[in-house]
């Protein structure tokens, strides 16, 4: 592999990384997943009482993981291609 081969495929990994769709696909991910915790295992009756008996936690956990998910499937589906990499 040539110089310029092996600088194209680093240049294309670091943009995937720094993507702005990865990054918030790992905020979504980790707070999601947080808030499914906390739902799951930490919410009191006084809690849901406050709620009206819903658990908030537990169902934007789940709702941010699956924006997450989406933000990943997206990323993989339409990965950006740097300006000099067009086909």
């Amino acid at each position: 592999m040539s110089e310029h081969e092996h600088h194209a495929i680093s240049e294309s990994a670091a943009s995937q990384l720094f993507d702005l769709r990865t990054v918030i696909a790992v905020l979504f991910g980790v707070y999601g997943a947080i808030l499914t915790v906390m739902g799951l295992f930490f919410t009191t009756d006084a809690e849901l009482a406050k709620a009206g008996g819903i658990a908030i936690n537990l169902w934007s956990g789940l709702g941010m993981l699956v924006a997450a998910a989406f933000f990943v499937l997206w990323v993989r589906l339409r990965p950006l291609v740097p300006p000099g990499q067009r086909a």
